[in-house]
C-alpha cells in the first residue's frame, strides 16, 4: 500500500508564527500523501477571555457551551484552519480547509452527560473517506479542522487528536498510515521542564503507570489515547515528537 503521513499540529506551535511556519515548511518536504490536522485551542481560550466567555478544562478536554463552540468554531474553521491553508499555498502545496461537516466527513454525536456535562462536544461514530482518498489519490492536501457534525444540522467540537486517530484508522484500509502527534515539546517527556527527559518508547502498561504517578497528565492523556487506539486498529506508526524532529523520526514512539 501506498504511504500515508498525517500529521496533527496543536499546542504552541501553531499559535506562534515562526513555529507554525517552521512545521509547514517541514510539512512541505514530506514526500506522498499527506494529511494535517490542527488543532488551535490557546487561540480559542484567548479570544474567548476577550469576549468575556470564560474557557473551563477538565483532564485536558475542553467544556465547550453554546457561546464556546461559537468561538471554536470561527477560530477552528475559520482563523487557524485558512491561515494553515495559505501558508501551505505559498509554499506550492495544494491544499484545502475541511471540518468533520464539509463532504460528510466525520459524524459524531454530542457527548451524553454523565458525571461532566461537555456541552457541545462530539464523540466520532463515522468517518466518510470516499472523498477524501479521491483528493489524496489528486495530490490535493486535506488540512482539517476539530469540528465535527451530527448529521442534524449541530456543529461539534471534538478533540483534535481523536480525529487524527480516527482519519488515521480508517485510511488504514488503504494506505500504510504513519500518525505524528507534533507539538512544542519534543515527546513524552519525565519532567516537562527537561526537553532531554524523553521517553523513547511507551507501551500502554508504562502509559498506565506515568497516568497513576502523574507524570502524564492533563491534555498528554487524550493525546496518549487515542495514539494508543490508532495503533491497536492498523496505523503502522505512532510517534510524539516536535516540528524539528520530525523529518528523522526522532520523539516518543508508541509500541
Amino acid at each position: 500500500m501506498d504511504r500515508l503521513t498525517i500529521i496533527k499540529v496543536g499546542g504552541k506551535v501553531v499559535e506562534n508564527p515562526d513555529s507554525l511556519n517552521a512545521l509547514l515548511d517541514q510539512f512541505t518536504r514530506i514526500s506522498g500523501n499527506k494529511i494535517l490536522v490542527h488543532g488551535g485551542g490557546r487561540t480559542a481560550t484567548d479570544i474567548a477571555a476577550k469576549l468575556g466567555i470564560e474557557t473551563e478544562m477538565v483532564d485536558g478536554r475542553r467544556i465547550t457551551g453554546k457561546e464556546m463552540l461559537d468561538v471554536v468554531t470561527m477560530v477552528y474553521g475559520g482563523l487557524v484552519n485558512k491561515k494553515i491553508v495559505a501558508g501551505l499555498q505559498a509554499r506550492g502545496c495544494n491544499a484545502i480547509g475541511l471540518t468533520g461537516a464539509d463532504l460528510n466527513l466525520i459524524s459524531a454525536r454530542k457527548r451524553p452527560v454523565a458525571e461532566i456535562d461537555y456541552g457541545f462536544v462530539g464523540d466520532v461514530i463515522d468517518v466518510n473517506s470516499r472523498e477524501l482518498r479521491m483528493m489524496i489519490n489528486e495530490n490535493v492536501v486535506p488540512v482539517v479542522a476539530p469540528l465535527t457534525h451530527d448529521e442534524k444540522g449541530q456543529l461539534l467540537n471534538t478533540n483534535a487528536d481523536t480525529i487524527a486517530a480516527e482519519l488515521a484508522t480508517e485510511l488504514s484500509d488503504y494506505f500504510s498510515v504513519y500518525l505524528f502527534y507534533c507539538f512544542e515539546k519534543t515527546g513524552v517527556l519525565l519532567d516537562p521542564e527537561d526537553n532531554s527527559s524523553v521517553i523513547h518508547e511507551l507501551d500502554m502498561q508504562l502509559f498506565l503507570q506515568y497516568q497513576n504517578e502523574g507524570v502524564i497528565h492533563a491534555g498528554m492523556i487524550p493525546k496518549l489515547d487515542n495514539g494508543f487506539r490508532a495503533k491497536r486498529n492498523g496505523v503502522k506508526e505512532v510517534l510524539i515528537t516536535n516540528p524539528e524532529n520530525m523529518a528523522d523520526g526522532r520523539g516518543t514512539r508508541l509500541i
